[in-house]
């Protein structure tokens, strides 16, 4: 490829479309069942923590998966990785959609679907690096972590009002079905690179840019910010509705609370890095993120009244969800020449090892008599305090010291 001739193409929307349609989905399908995990566990004749389960698979089948992905994203190609992923997420939501009343079935369907996850969502940054200018990479990763976002989103506020007025059965196979179209979409238009590079792209193999990422300080603190920040936000979502239904809130506010939560996400996730891009700089961005989240999870934790609980949900999901994609950008920029899938993957899987972690922490400590979880809430709200810290001690990327892109 010949690096000497840069140029960006409008064709580069429309593959990044695709990918954000199609693991958008995967995250529909992994939080279905959060916020409706009483009724769920009353369909199948089981417990909240059974129902847990389901999604916690996700987060387990990751953590085996992350480097045979990491591997096919960086050696195959984004567009073959995401492929395979895509084909496994149809034929496993169909399954999971069509034998929706088997606990067995459906429970094996969500471990297949849990299986082509990494290949999707591990391809954020290398999109970003293949079909953008270095001047928009933070954006093109913001937009396409969207789809960590818009999935729980549709899933929090969808899925109640669906099972109140379809079932459980007939909402999977509606989530079956949109899983396929999306997969079919992604394998028409998605494209590996654009005619002539959009950016330059020096990176060394795998393996070698692991060891050299695991021997830097910065990127060693991300990983601890990213093993915080990604169990908070996978345990929270796991336990939406058992955080609020204490307090007396139904299912469909608990869908709400979600939903404003990852609405906040999505607005944080443009606007953040829109303006880390602009301003070139990434660690005051993950300092402010960081604290500013602190206000919305002690609105979520004490809340008695809807309104100030939503808007808690919406400011703790602003500043929580736009430290990802800035993370994700912020970590293939200190770690280059390392590849960038790998970079994104070992960031994600600290996440799933401790959203695992989280989830049965959480569930341990919420109290026994009245199942609330005002415990576990302020322990990671301290957590939160103490990544404030180690955030300040990043090094700003060296980004910040290029000029704007080539």
């Amino acid at each position: 490829m010949n690096n000497g001739e840069l140029r960006v193409y409008g064709y580069r929307w429309v593959v990044l479309a695709a990918f954000v349609l199609i693991a958008s989905m995967t995250q529909v399908l992994w939080i279905t069942f959060a916020p409706i995990t009483r009724a769920a566990a009353e369909f199948y004749h089981t417990s909240d923590l059974m129902i847990g389960l389901l999604s916690m698979s996700f987060m387990i089948v990751y953590i085996v998966l992350f480097l045979p992905a990491a591997w096919m994203i960086d050696t195959l190609g984004f567009s073959a990785a995401v492929r395979f992923g895509a084909i496994l997420t149809a034929v496993f939501a169909l399954m999971r959609g069509v034998f929706a009343a088997n606990f067995t079935i459906v429970f094996i369907a969500q471990v297949g679907l849990a299986a082509g996850q990494p290949f999707i969502i591990g391809a954020i940054t290398k999109i970003a690096v293949r079909w953008f200018p270095a001047s928009e990479r933070a954006t093109a990763s913001g937009i396409g972590a969207l789809a960590l976002y818009l999935g729980p989103l549709a899933a929090m506020i969808l899925t109640p009002a669906l099972v109140v007025r379809n079932g459980l059965p007939r909402t999977l196979l509606l989530y079956g079905i949109a899983a396929a179209v999306a997969a079919a979409f992604f394998l028409v238009v998605a494209r590996e690179h654009p005619p002539t590079p959009a950016g330059r792209d020096e990176r060394v193999l795998m393996f070698e840019g692991l060891k050299t990422m695991l021997r830097r300080r910065d990127f060693l603190l991300l990983l601890v910010l990213f093993f915080i920040g990604l169990g908070m936000f996978n345990g929270i979502s796991t336990w939406i509705e058992d955080i609020v239904r204490p307090r007396g809130f139904t299912i469909t506010q608990a869908g709400w609370l979600g939903g404003l939560m990852l609405i906040g996400g999505i607005v944080g996730a443009v606007v953040m890095p829109m303006l880390s891009d602009k301003l070139r700089r990434r660690k005051p961005f993950l300092v402010i993120a960081l604290a500013g989240l602190i206000p919305g999870l002690v609105g979520m934790t004490f809340a008695t009244g809807y309104g100030l609980l939503l808007v808690s949900g919406f400011v703790f999901g602003f500043f929580l969800l736009s430290a990802g994609p800035l993370g994700f950008q912020y970590g293939a920029e200190i770690t280059s020449p390392a590849p960038e899938g790998t970079s994104n993957s070992l960031l994600l899987v600290i996440g799933q090892v401790s959203g695992i972690i989280f989830i049965f922490a959480m569930d341990g400590l919420k109290s026994k008599a009245t199942g609330a979880m005002t415990a576990p809430l302020v322990a990671l709200a301290l957590l939160t305090v103490a990544c404030l810290g180690l955030a300040t001690m990043l090094r700003e990327s060296p980004i910040s010291g290029t000029r704007a892109a080539k």
